[in-house]
């Protein structure tokens, strides 16, 4: 398993968000659906990574995007395809970004295609 930085934290479940880690870049193993984003706002995180869920009916997987945007906190997904769900140490090591909103495309540079281990090793709080 590759080192993860001090300022990045791998949660299977982002019902496990503590205050503990606002500020942190915090990647999940969940979906990113509507009730992923209740959790995430409750912890001002510097950003969130989800799972796409396969997007879904309606981009259910990733609406959770939009709704933290919303309240400007950074949030992207990873592929379904590219790291099983429930799993955050897989969204870190193999995730590849597949949606991303617009917070996290200006703070982070974050964009599709993109490995999330790569991405966010760089982008240790100054």
């Amino acid at each position: 398993m590759q080192t993860i930085p001090a300022h990045v934290v791998l949660l299977d479940s982002v019902a496990e968000v503590a205050p503990r880690h606002a500020g942190l870049c915090v990647v999940t193993g969940s979906h990113g659906g509507v009730s992923a984003a209740r959790y995430a706002a409750a912890v001002k995180a510097r950003i969130y990574i989800f799972n796409d869920a396969g997007i879904g009916k309606d981009e259910a997987g990733i609406a959770a995007l939009a709704l933290l945007d919303a309240q400007g906190i950074a949030a992207a997904t990873v592929a379904h395809a590219s790291a099983r769900i429930g799993e955050a140490d897989e969204t870190w090591s193999a995730g590849l970004v597949s949606a991303v909103n617009a917070t996290a495309a200006r703070d982070f540079g974050l964009s599709p295609g993109m490995r999330v281990s790569s991405a966010l090793a760089l982008s240790a709080p100054r």
